[in-house]
């Protein structure tokens, strides 16, 4: 794979910052769109957050947002880079070879299950906070699809005890169908959260947990709607889920409840009650395996995220 860097400016590393483990917006649950290699715009927004000192008490992810959920709470500035820009360099990372290994396309169990759960001392960068994650008094909501089951399975931080239970479970989330391997937890085989009952937008979940407000971070633009799923597609999707017909069912279906959960968005942010932050333009598609490319989109976050923190901050507590 080709992952050519961009200007040495866009190669800037992220600070470390002071670590604030409180919360001081309790009131307004914040959701990760996810996106796979999309979520780089994500992360450069959440790095803004991190530096205006904005801590939400509980947080909302599915697919490639978990990763940068569970880097926000462990308030991890250069993890939330590394994860979607810096670790593209790692030659283990992935690639078609991982992927007729058996490993995915994206390296799951090298990027989930050994780089990840090594120590700060031996990984400064990819090893994770888990001391942090669990000092922060926030919450978590991860959400995967059990293949076999036909379900959606919820993980919060009572769910998790151990920093290789949060890692699998941020794997689950995360895994791309026909692009990754089943991820295993407990004798179950799960999918991408996409596919699950929130479609890809865990609102409804929030909702019920009785937040009124809503800030989220999208990773398409604010115009984005998924178009239904050609004759074509739909076959070789029958073909690829053959043993698991609904799965088929749920991908192939998805298009249209993912519509309406953005219309319902909208509806509540010209109400007051949702501010949602999108990406002015997405070049790049979930599997962008282009250093610089990926720098971009993760500088235009940041940028954004600069720009607007205040007017954000004003929105939140209001």
């Amino acid at each position: 794979m080709k992952r050519n860097a961009s200007s040495a400016a866009a190669r800037a590393t992220v600070p470390a910052l002071t670590k604030d483990l409180t919360v001081n917006v309790p009131n307004v649950a914040l959701i990760i769109e996810g996106g796979g290699m999309r979520t780089a715009y994500s992360a450069g927004v959440l790095v803004a957050l991190l530096e205006a000192s904005l801590h939400f008490g509980k947080v909302y992810a599915i697919s490639a947002g978990t990763s940068n959920a569970v880097n926000y709470l462990s308030q991890d500035a250069p993890r939330l880079k590394a994860s979607f820009v810096d670790i593209v360099d790692d030659p283990q990372f992935g690639g078609w070879r991982s992927w007729l290994a058996g490993t995915g396309f994206f390296n799951a169990p090298y990027l989930y299950n050994t780089i990840s759960a090594r120590p700060k001392a031996q990984e400064p960068v990819m090893g994770f906070d888990w001391e942090a994650f669990c000092a922060n008094p926030a919450d978590v909501h991860i959400e995967a699809y059990d293949r076999d089951a036909d379900c959606t399975v919820a993980w919060e931080k009572r769910d998790i005890a151990a920093l290789p239970d949060l890692l699998m479970r941020v794997r689950a989330s995360s895994t791309m169908p026909f692009f990754m391997p089943p991820a295993p937890i407990g004798g179950h085989l799960f999918l991408d959260g996409g596919m699950g009952s929130s479609w890809g937008i865990p609102l409804e979940a929030a909702l019920a947990d009785g937040y009124e407000r809503i800030f989220i971070i999208r990773s398409r633009e604010r115009s984005y709607r998924k178009e239904p799923v050609g004759a074509g597609a739909q076959r070789l999707l029958r073909l690829y889920f053959h043993r698991w017909p609904k799965a088929a069912d749920r991908v192939i279906n998805r298009w249209k409840h993912y519509n309406a959960i953005c219309d319902k968005l909208d509806a509540l942010e010209n109400r007051g009650r949702a501010l949602q932050v999108f990406p002015a333009s997405m070049p790049i598609s979930s599997r962008e395996v282009h250093r610089g490319k990926l720098e971009d989109v993760f500088a235009q976050g940041l940028a954004q995220g600069r720009a607007e923190a205040g007017a954000w901050e004003r929105w939140l507590r209001g």
